[in-house]
């Protein structure tokens, strides 16, 4: 579980800016993408294919 406390004289925002970026970091965000929905095997090889760099 991803958390942030708000320091003494921090306005929301930097702490939800703080929040963000340890969520982007933490890969929790693209995970929960991934499994939103049910992906055939060779749908994620395909995927995975695409994403490696030096293939044409």
């Amino acid at each position: 579980m991803i958390y942030v406390k708000v320091q003494p004289n921090e306005t929301i925002d930097q702490a939800l800016k703080r929040f963000n970026l340890k969520l982007q970091q933490s890969g929790l965000l693209r995970e929960l993408k991934e499994h939103s929905h049910y992906e055939k095997p060779s749908e994620k090889r395909r995927r995975k294919a695409r994403r490696r760099p030096g293939r044409n």
